[in-house]
């Protein structure tokens, strides 16, 4: 046993080791965890807490999964590791703020981390001081999770909108969520791209609902004739704005077209292109010219 910044590291077997709050990681980035072990060895050992059994001490994980795992792939039977006091209530927080601490989240991992701090008993002000979170960010994650608003959650985590912005538009019905997008553009927090991206959230909620794709096979309910009709309305709209556009670009087109034509007409500009070695126009340019002349 050694010690280490004021804290016992000691070699613990690894079959005695039982990951509590088992977590999937990206498999690149595991990859990358197990050759910086074998190339230079564990910077930073695991944390875990003693608990007694007949058979001798047991350890549980409270952090370091994936050097844990690394070195079970290396074929190592022993583990450098913190041993810390903690009764199983501590043992999962401390897991779960690790799990904060570690990486920028994805909405399920808020499921898993605040949400299952909240769910122990533990206050949103407690939640707040032990990930380092804003009492505000804590309380809006919390109330967008007992509203099973995951679709708004991944947007909060990806940084599209802001938490205050989620709740109100989770809180509202259909008039008040468009009453949400402009105050939040009033006051500065939608602009821009980050203002179509909200747009474009609301109307998918609205579509698809407050969670994200269903993972097992749902049952779909015959559409009512309300939606038949939003639906058909939607539909045509977007082909009126599809024609609005095609006219645009025929406009454009058009007056490119004669721009070109009256330019091709002008001996002085024809004289300069011959001099740059650019005699020649793209063949189709040339036949909507010749079809411009024709008319």
């Amino acid at each position: 046993m050694v010690e280490s910044s004021g804290q016992a590291i000691e070699l613990i077997p690894m079959d005695r080791i039982r990951v509590i709050n088992p977590r999937l990681r990206n498999q690149k980035v595991f990859r990358d965890i197990v050759d910086s072990i074998a190339e230079v060895g564990l910077k930073k050992p695991i944390t875990v807490t003693r608990r007694e059994d007949q058979n001798g001490p047991r350890y549980d994980l409270i952090c370091g999964q994936g050097r844990l795992e690394a070195f079970q792939v290396l074929g190592q039977s022993e583990i450098p590791a913190f041993v810390v006091e903690a009764d199983s209530q501590e043992l999962m927080v401390k897991s779960l703020v690790e799990n904060c601490a570690r990486r920028l989240h994805q909405a399920i991992d808020l499921l898993h981390d605040i949400g299952g701090m909240k769910r122990r008993g533990y206050s949103e002000p407690e939640i707040t001081k032990k990930t380092g979170l804003t009492l505000e960010y804590v309380r809006g994650v919390v109330r967008l999770l007992e509203k099973g608003e995951t679709r708004l959650l991944r947007a909060v985590e990806s940084g599209q909108i802001p938490v205050s912005v989620a709740v109100d538009i989770a809180e509202a019905d259909d008039l008040g969520v468009q009453s949400a997008l402009q105050q939040a553009y009033e006051q500065n927090l939608l602009r821009g791209r980050k203002l179509l991206i909200a747009k474009r959230l609301v109307e998918n909620r609205s579509r698809r609902g407050k969670g994200l794709r269903p993972t097992g096979p749902t049952r779909k309910d015959a559409p009512s004739s309300d939606a038949l009709v939003r639906a058909y309305r939607d539909d045509t709209e977007k082909k009126r704005l599809l024609v609005r556009r095609a006219n645009a670009a025929r406009t454009r087109l058009l007056f490119m077209t004669e721009a070109f034509r009256r330019l091709l007409d002008d001996e002085n500009f024809v004289t300069l292109l011959r001099a740059e070695g650019l005699e020649s126009v793209p063949q189709n340019l040339a036949r909507r010219i010749q079809r411009a002349e024709v008319a």
